[in-house]
């Protein structure tokens, strides 16, 4: 009789380790300090963000969760379900991606390293950071300025941060034509071309690759410009 219950205990967890999701993205790492929570992997699935894959953490802090991945987009690595405050975001693809990061700043500087898109995105990142920086200096020189009654300071103040916005628009297309083979050139275009004009943004989508064109992004990209396009023909 105790072989039997053994037996069947055994049978019980292979078929319950054989179960375990498998997927073309394994996503692996370590959240140091972390030794009991979930760990939630998520992406967007029309307007919502459903959860793909979990693991509870006890007593170890290393992790791997997996999915099954049809075009690179983002996904989001949750601690202990759906908050924005610990969350880290990352652009999923097939392989293997290692994902390092502390408990007690979750979130804020991940290590990430497997994903081409990723790579190209925190590069992007790192320019759009300084273009954000330049655009707070201005909003507080125009703030000072104003307060002064600075006329002058103020009317000049708005042609450099024309001048800036437009920087930002170039350099954006810019890295989206360079990177046309890449599914980061529409998710950019769809995310950071918002005050780019239809002219740009049709050269960033004829410049596409076939494949990323077929991609999540590429699609939504085409859908985006169709609707532009529908609008100024009214």
């Amino acid at each position: 009789m105790k072989k039997i219950i053994t037996l069947l205990v055994l049978s019980i967890l292979i078929s319950a380790c054989s179960s375990k999701k498998e997927g073309n993205m394994i996503v692996q790492g370590q959240i140091k300090g972390l030794k009991k929570g979930t760990l939630y992997l998520q992406k967007m699935k029309d307007t919502l963000l459903v959860s793909v894959d979990s693991i509870n953490l006890l007593g170890s802090d290393k992790f791997t969760l997996t999915d099954n991945v049809t075009s690179p987009v983002l996904y989001y690595l949750t601690f202990d379900g759906n908050t924005t405050d610990k969350r880290i975001l990352f652009f999923g693809e097939q392989g293997v991606i290692t994902i390092n990061d502390n408990v007690d700043k979750f979130g804020y500087t991940p290590e990430i390293s497997g994903s081409k898109n990723q790579e190209l995105l925190d590069k992007y990142n790192k320019v759009k950071r300084q273009f954000q920086n330049q655009r707070l200096e201005f909003v507080k020189k125009d703030f000072d300025a104003k307060k002064a009654n600075d006329l002058d300071l103020v009317a000049q103040l708005e042609k450099d941060y024309l001048k800036l916005s437009k920087r930002r628009v170039l350099y954006t297309t810019n890295f989206a034509l360079t990177n046309a083979d890449s599914e980061v050139a529409p998710y950019i275009a769809l995310t950071e071309m918002y005050d780019a004009s239809l002219k740009m943004l049709d050269t960033v989508n004829n410049t596409l690759s076939d494949k990323v064109k077929n991609s999540d992004y590429g699609k939504r990209f085409q859908e985006y410009l169709n609707e532009i396009k529908k609008s100024e023909n009214k």
